[in-house]
């Protein structure tokens, strides 16, 4: 697959081994950082689909107990509740965005990426080795 053929001498080999090996180490370190961001939005993304999922059944239990209340002052506390509610709602499902299901998908990808980029220095490693050998 690469053109190992031109290289000629065992030190060219070695240099491109030290560099390889530079690059693999750089990957497994970016592939542990991956693995452990996909476990936090993997936990984070589920929570935050819980509570979002609470606070809309809280919102409509408000508007429930809102359309049956006289005006007054605990008819006034409960639309401010409301509206504390609605703000809440607001930032779960921003966090959603940078957090839930669509960004834990976008981190799985980024995480195969690296293990393909990994799997790839061990070829081109595996190539250069069994090249110098032949030297």
């Amino acid at each position: 697959m690469y053109s190992v053929t031109n290289l000629t001498t065992i030190a060219d080999c070695d240099v491109l081994l030290t560099l390889a090996n530079k690059e693999k180490a750089d990957l497994t370190f970016k592939k542990l950082s991956e693995e452990r961001l996909v476990t936090n939005y993997s936990s984070t993304a589920v929570e935050i689909d819980a509570v979002l999922q609470g606070v809309i059944a809280e919102i409509a239990a408000v508007d429930t107990v809102l359309a049956v209340l006289p005006e007054g002052s605990t008819k006034e506390a409960e639309e401010k509740r409301k509206v504390r509610l609605e703000y809440k709602k607001f930032l779960l499902e921003n966090r959603k965005e940078s957090y839930g299901a669509v960004a834990l998908l976008e981190k799985e990808l980024d995480l195969e990426r690296v293990n393909r980029q990994i799997a790839e220095v061990d070829v081109f490693i595996a190539e250069i080795t069994a090249h110098k050998a032949t030297l």
